[in-house]
């Protein structure tokens, strides 16, 4: 099954992302540090080794905050969407956003693994999209444009269709700064091509859950920072309990271990 859940009121983060080392090891998207420390590993010659260390563990420190523990009914009430039967015996929280090609390496190598335990009732999977890349794409809200379009189509409460759409925006992905990317028009035409009723189509061309996909954004996030203690999150990311799971840019393999290990 499919849920909406309505969104919380809350203050949107400033969009602005980098690439960085996602924390399973592998290239990631993190938003941008506005730190200027790191300059001063310039200053210096015969001190530069430990001027380096020394900022490096400021700025390291500097991220690491004492965020507080992750609300599971936060999460709960603000997944962009929740698809699978409720009395699953896994329970994840998928966080991604639009642009990102680390995700699209996900989708490309667990996605149908995601599927197929939701499916069998084995998972139960509520996805958060981020919107931090927004200012690396062309029209610069490509990113909330696409989740919002992505609760659209879980209005229709159909998962086969949303997991469809949710497949093929990854698989028509625009590059990162590149010169352009999807408008609104393209969005529903690409949900229509996956079985979306015209209404679905409308509420894309209109951008009718934009705010919601925003607000949604914005407490997803803050989870995110709290599950991983630190402002310096990345994408994808999944949580189960709360807590990050490792390798899942290595394969559907993860999935498999966290669903044995869940049935034991």
């Amino acid at each position: 099954m499919t849920e909406r859940r309505k969104t919380s009121n809350a203050s949107r983060p400033k969009p602005s992302a980098a690439s960085a080392r996602h924390p399973d090891g592998t290239s990631g998207h993190r938003p941008r540090s506005t730190s200027s420390t790191g300059t001063y590993v310039l200053i210096g010659v015969a001190v530069v080794v430990v001027a380096a260390l020394v900022v490096l563990g400021f700025v390291w420190n500097a991220n690491k905050k004492n965020l507080g523990p992750v609300n599971d009914t936060v999460l709960n009430e603000n997944a962009a969407l929740i698809v699978g039967e409720p009395a699953a015996t896994t329970t994840i929280d998928v966080f991604e956003d639009f642009l990102c090609p680390v995700c699209q390496q996900f989708e490309k190598q667990s996605g149908q693994a995601i599927v197929d335990a939701v499916n069998t009732g084995k998972l139960r999977v509520r996805y958060h999209m981020l919107t931090f890349l927004n200012s690396r794409s062309a029209s610069g809200d490509y990113s909330e444009r696409a989740a919002g379009a992505l609760q659209c189509v879980g209005d229709a409460k159909d998962p086969a269709l949303f997991f469809r759409f949710h497949s093929a925006l990854f698989a028509d992905q625009p590059k990162e700064n590149g010169d352009s990317d999807h408008s609104n028009a393209q969005l529903a035409q690409i949900a229509a091509a996956q079985g979306a009723t015209p209404p679905t189509q409308q509420c894309i061309t209109t951008g009718a859950k934009l705010a919601e996909a925003k607000q949604a954004a914005a407490q997803s996030r803050t989870q995110l920072e709290k599950a991983m203690d630190t402002t310096a999150v990345g994408t994808p990311t999944v949580l189960l309990n709360g807590e990050p799971v490792d390798g899942i840019t290595n394969g559907p393999a993860w999935l498999a271990a966290i669903l044995t290990k869940q049935t034991q």
